[in-house]
């Protein structure tokens, strides 16, 4: 397969790692349909970069959905896959959104806590408001940046990381993202949604450095 790196973004890069841009409606890793995804892409990339015979080794440690765009971090060896993957089970690594989202919430900044349920064979995920059998607790904080009453953009800050969290939980405060029809949206976006991880912070995957990545 041959893949063009002219519109790969890369905001990130060191020995062990390297952090790129997902645009809207592109996999993160290939599936079924045989569709490019991003891994192919920073494989490519790599592959040329350094002149790399065979296989390049890269690392997959988080996923944004296909929809989604935005800042997706690779491991770029085994120790950087590893260590990354770690830092995200353990919620050490802070992340931020950007969504654009149909009408405005009542309150202006708060916390959504809900408890999210997902349907593997409709890839639909249910929002209960308690502690319910099956339903993993979500977590987020949202700030709302501008409004004209009939859209919103809000800056969005994860606490836990939940499929489809940041999405269900603006169904749940009236305001889905535009575009996301599956959760409620009236408007369209060109068949993706509206939201953009606009921020990565995660410690370096050698000493104990903070990097910051907007």
């Amino acid at each position: 397969m041959i893949v063009s790196n002219a519109a790969l973004k890369v905001v990130y890069e060191d020995n062990h790692c390297i952090a790129v841009v997902k645009p809207h409606g592109l996999l993160v890793q290939g599936d079924a349909t045989g569709d490019l995804c991003l891994m192919d892409q920073v494989k490519a990339y790599l592959k040329e970069k350094y002149n790399k015979p065979g296989d390049v080794f890269l690392g997959l440690v988080h996923r944004l959905d296909r929809p989604v765009s935005g800042i997706v971090i690779f491991g770029k060896t085994s120790k950087g896959a590893a260590r990354l993957s770690e830092q995200f089970r353990n919620h050490t690594v802070e992340k931020m959104y950007r969504a654009v989202v149909e009408g405005c919430p009542e309150e202006k900044e708060g916390n959504v806590v809900l408890w999210l349920k997902k349907n593997e064979a409709t890839n639909h995920v249910t929002a209960f408001k308690k502690e319910t059998v099956g339903a993993l607790r979500a977590e987020l904080h949202y700030r709302v940046l501008s409004s004209d009453g009939k859209r919103s953009e809000v800056e969005v800050i994860p606490k836990t990381g939940r499929p489809h969290q940041i999405r269900v939980s603006m169904q749940h405060l009236g305001c889905p993202i535009i575009g996301d029809k599956k959760y409620g949206a009236k408007t369209a976006f060109d068949g993706n949604i509206a939201l953009v991880a606009t921020g990565l912070s995660f410690n370096k995957v050698v000493g104990e450095e903070r990097v910051n990545i907007q």
